[in-house]
């Protein structure tokens, strides 16, 4: 079934979905199509889970160091590996959340495929034929 929109945007990275709160914001009938993850790489995979990886080593450098600062720390500060990189991907699933959450307040429906602009004035979306990044975080609710 064919639908007609004044905007659809193709990835729902940064720039996609800031494009797509825009579009909604004026009015305009506006869809945006993601493969997988709302919000793109940089907020799955690359930039903000590595913050948040960074600065739990951060806080364990400056632990480590804490006599520069004037403290004092009885015993040792060690990482918990798991809960470092569970933190990281639940920051990462708070924003995605976010995200979605920005998608229906702003009107944009979101269509989940992989978007093929077949000519002038049509986009085609098909199930994804590219493996899935996992964890895959659940679908925010109330999209299309």
């Amino acid at each position: 079934m064919a639908e007609n929109y004044d905007v659809i945007i193709i990835g729902s990275g940064p720039g996609g979905y800031v494009a797509a709160v825009r579009a909604g914001q004026l009015g305009l009938k506006t869809a945006i199509v993601e493969r997988e993850h709302l919000g793109g790489i940089c907020l799955n995979w690359g930039c903000i889970p590595t913050k948040a990886l960074l600065r739990s080593a951060e806080i364990l450098d400056h632990s480590n160091h804490l006599k520069d600062y004037g403290l004092v720390l009885e015993g040792k500060v060690s990482a918990d590996v798991k809960a470092v990189v569970a933190r990281s991907r639940g920051v990462s699933a708070r924003l995605n959340t976010g995200v979605g959450f920005l998608m229906k307040k702003n009107k944009v429906d979101v269509i989940w495929g992989e978007a093929k602009i077949t000519k002038h004035g049509e986009i085609v979306v098909s199930k994804s034929t590219k493996p899935v990044v996992e964890p895959q975080h659940p679908v925010p609710k109330n999209v299309k």
